[in-house]
């Protein structure tokens, strides 16, 4: 995890309680990639890890509160995001 993954992460935990440690990781993980993967195969070019991070930022500030409740209606996704250790932060 980059300098920029570990403070979305950390404002991820302070505006989304219900996710555990593990599961706020991953999501950032899952958004930082899924950013450059569609910014990639739309040809653009690449702009580096401050720009994936501000559109990262600008997702969890927007969707980060709800981001819980994604797992319901996605079970494509959750395998991911399944609370494997029971503990919240």
């Amino acid at each position: 995890m980059n300098e920029y993954q570990k403070k979305l992460f950390e404002r991820l935990l302070e505006k989304n309680d219900q996710l555990s440690v593990n599961q706020a990781q991953t999501w950032i993980e899952l958004l930082w990639e899924d950013f450059e993967a569609t910014y990639a195969k739309a040809g653009k070019e690449y702009k580096g890890n401050e720009m994936t991070a501000k559109v990262v930022s600008q997702w969890v500030e927007n969707h980060g509160e709800k981001l819980h409740e994604f797992i319901a209606s996605n079970p494509k996704y959750k395998h991911l995001l399944e609370q494997n250790d029971k503990k919240l932060h």
